[in-house]
This record gives structure tokens, sequence and C-alpha cells, in this order.
């Protein structure tokens, strides 16, 4: 299964698109399942991107004859990424489209494909997969650099009244594609949900 992460950039800021593959199996050493989240498209559009051009890019990859059938789309849908989430969803692109609101605060909820979840909580999720060896991202992508270096520039830092900032802010220009390649994580290690409880999707 692939998983495509939608980062929507702003007025100063990149969209970001990454796609992941999600690889199971099981352990030769008898541990169990074992997961690997495999980084196989990274993408920074160019500042000033419409949405709409965003929303295509995306179709596109959904429909490629390697992901067809076989992914999930995860979009950030903080500030304006409502309509854009709309518009994913009434494209065709055959498969799901999950909305994630990142927050600041500590906790995930859901409503339907809708989720809120807490930004320290996807970058970890990343933070985690780094330090077990199952996430690689490949070199020869045009963006791998960038994604190294965005992770290497992300810091958390205190606010006053004990609020937390998280993100590249001061440190270096972007976390676009550090938060495109979170989402996708994020969802590739979830289970589906649907209105009669939970199944499994893959």
């Amino acid at each position: 299964m692939f998983f495509i992460g939608v980062d929507l950039g702003k007025r100063r800021d990149h969209t970001a698109i990454a796609v992941v593959e999600r690889v199971d199996g099981y352990s030769p050493y008898g541990q169990g399942e074992m997961k690997e989240m495999l980084v196989r498209y990274l993408e920074r559009a160019p500042l000033g991107t419409s949405y709409t051009d965003v929303a295509e890019a995306v179709r596109d990859a959904a429909n490629s004859a390697e992901l067809r059938g076989r992914c999930s789309v995860v979009v950030d849908a903080t500030g304006l990424g409502g309509p854009v989430v709309d518009m994913l969803r009434g494209a065709g692109l055959g498969c799901e489209v999950a909305a994630v609101t990142i927050t600041g605060g500590e906790k995930e909820s859901q409503s339907g494909w809708q989720w809120n979840v807490p930004k320290q909580d996807l970058i970890a999720g990343v933070q985690v997969l780094l330090e077990r060896g199952e996430l690689r991202i490949a070199e020869d992508l045009r963006e791998t650099g960038a994604l190294v270096q965005e992770l290497v520039d992300v810091r958390m830092s205190a606010r006053g009244a004990g609020r937390v900032r998280l993100g590249a802010d001061g440190y270096g220009e972007h976390d676009d594609l550090v938060i495109a390649l979170a989402l996708a994580c994020w969802r590739g290690k979830r289970r589906k949900e649907n209105l009669f409880g939970k199944v499994r999707l893959f």
C-alpha cells in the first residue's frame, strides 16, 4: 500500500507531497510482524502554486499505474485546507481521502474522516521510525537533501503559559516536507475505520 501525504502551503510556505510505501512482512528471527516505510516520492511545489494545481498533481499520483487502487491520501486540512480536501474527494481518486487538522494539543480526536492530531505526535512518529530503522528514504529523489535538512532543523521550543512550539522556525527555512512525510507515515500506521467500527484495511 502507498500513502500520499500532502502539506498545503500558505503564502510564504511551499506545498509538499510525499509518497510512502508500507511494506509488511515477518522477521526471520521470530520477532513477529515487521514493517518498513519506504519514501518513494517527494515534491515541493513552487511558491504560489494554486490549490487546484495541487489537487491535480495528487490526482495524477493516485491514478498512476503503480498507485491506482493501492493508495490512501491524507491532507493537512489546517486553515484553508478544507476546500482542497473537498476537491480531492470529488476528483474520483478511487481511494480514501483523510483530512488532518494539525493542532498544538496533547490528544488525538476523530470525527468520520476528519482528524485532529497534535503536531508533536506527527513529528514523533517519524522520529520513532527513523530510530528503529523502519523508515528508508531513497537517495536519488530530488528533494532527499531538503528533507534530511528539515529533519535536522525541526526543533521543539517552550513558549509562554506552558505552550510548546514545534517546527523549523528560526533553525531552517521550512518543515513542509517533514509534515507531508509525517502525515503519510501517520496514516500508514493506522487501521481503517468506518461507520460500522474498526476493520483492517490491509
